[in-house]
């Protein structure tokens, strides 16, 4: 009989988003982990240090970059935080758009998640499908901000602008697709973005299902992420897990519900939770969040069809001017300038605002002294908590089910190491 060895040895980078920034140490028994030791430190943004040197409206753009797969999520926890400090509530069009972003940002994620989970388990064809849609939806990103990724849209005060009333046009000529392919591409592209986003919610349940016809039942995944990873509730609240991670548990606890902002105290939906907190209940707790936030979607599309007005309020010491106003007016043109160059002085105080993030709670804490940058920010990331239970999670697992655990955390190392 062969002797089993000890090793001790370097794992990864194995997770999309670790792009090399995750050096796991493992000590195997064998096959066996007897420890998993997460070094964080290789990707520092320094986000929260640079954030006490810039005016607050300037550093929104950086809450983007630390989960790059929520980005407008991130945004919204930032700008709640100064919106408390400022004592300012954006108009109910802003906040039901807001709530809208958010839910196409939480789609976005689990999708990104979706795709990168089973290719690290070996489902090739899942990665496809799943950013098929996350084509359509990083357009949306696009029609409102410029920007495919980083959109810093949410704005203190409300959004940047109103949705457009015209989706952007694939342009026909290309030698790599045909008239055909562009007709067909531009076919839901016709009306407004409001039409898109509504079209998209028809066709994506029936993708979700294409999906589950994949996985769910699929022998191999069910054996690669039954019974793996096992964390229960009274542990899971004690390591401090939030999100997919705490529901897939079975806590059913969602600040979208337990403490309710932007508009989602008036729209309808449910929190899906899991029954044995192993890798394969959060992966349906996520499936099914997805068919949740197509729900909302869908309610926000008919309340903003329904419902014009302003999506930002009128005060220009906190919101700029509109760039017409700025070409007769001498004050509006004034304001501008100061806002974007000194920013705003909120009094002084200290205030803490989370939103429901994809991945879990995501949190800004803030002090200010009165000046026109935060005395201290602090990001309360929700990866954090779930990457520093890797170690008891992993415990007993074979070296192959680190895959699947680091998988399920569905971690971003941009808010991890920030």
């Amino acid at each position: 009989m062969p002797e089993i060895r000890n090793y001790t040895l370097n794992f990864g980078p194995q997770h999309p988003s670790a792009h090399g920034v995750l050096r796991l140490v493992l000590e195997l028994d064998g096959e066996v982990i007897e420890r998993a030791d997460p070094h964080v430190g290789l990707l520092h943004r320094a986000t929260e240090k640079l954030a006490e040197y810039k005016p607050y409206n300037q550093s929104i753009g950086y809450m983007d970059r630390l989960d790059y797969v929520s980005m407008m999520c991130n945004e919204h926890g930032y700008v709640r935080a100064i919106e408390k400090l400022l004592g300012v509530e954006p108009p109910v069009r802003a906040q039901y758009i807001r709530t809208m972003f958010d839910e196409i940002t939480r789609i976005l994620n689990h999708l990104m998640w979706l795709a990168a989970h089973a290719l690290d388990i070996g489902a090739m064809s899942v990665f496809l499908y799943c950013f098929r849609e996350r084509e359509d939806l990083m357009d949306c990103y696009e029609a409102v901000s410029g920007a495919r990724m980083h959109a810093t849209y949410y704005r203190p005060g409300g959004v940047h602008r109103d949705l457009p009333d015209r989706m952007p046009q694939y342009q026909g000529g290309s030698k790599w697709h045909s008239e055909r392919t562009i007709a067909k591409r531009n076919g839901a592209r016709q009306g407004s973005l409001l039409d898109f986003i509504e079209d998209f919610t028809e066709r994506f349940p029936t993708h979700v299902d294409e999906y589950e016809t994949l996985l769910t039942d699929n022998r191999i995944w069910k054996q690669r992420t039954v019974d793996i990873g096992v964390v229960s509730p009274e542990r899971a609240t004690q390591l401090g897990f939030t999100g997919p991670m705490l529901r897939g548990s079975g806590i059913a606890w969602d600040l979208r519900k337990k403490q309710p902002y932007a508009a989602y105290d008036k729209v309808d939906f449910d929190i899906p939770v899991g029954v044995n907190g192993d890798c394969y209940d959060r992966y349906l707790v996520r499936i099914e969040e997805m068919r949740q936030s197509n729900r909302i979607i869908k309610q926000c599309v008919d309340w903003l069809r329904a419902n014009p007005g302003p999506v930002s309020i009128e005060d220009h010491k906190i919101v700029p001017p509109k760039r017409v106003d700025m070409k007769d007016d001498m004050e509006a043109l004034i304001h501008h300038f100061k806002l974007f160059t000194e920013g705003y002085c909120p009094p002084a105080g200290e205030v803490y605002a989370a939103v429901e993030a994809p991945k879990g709670e995501f949190g800004c804490f803030i002090v200010s002294d009165g000046a026109n940058k935060p005395y201290r920010l602090k990001v309360r990331a929700p990866g954090f908590p779930h990457l520093a239970a890797l170690d008891e999670m992993s415990r007993g697992h074979m070296l192959a089910d680190v895959v699947a655990i680091i998988g399920t955390l569905d971690i971003v190392f941009g808010e991890i190491d920030r």
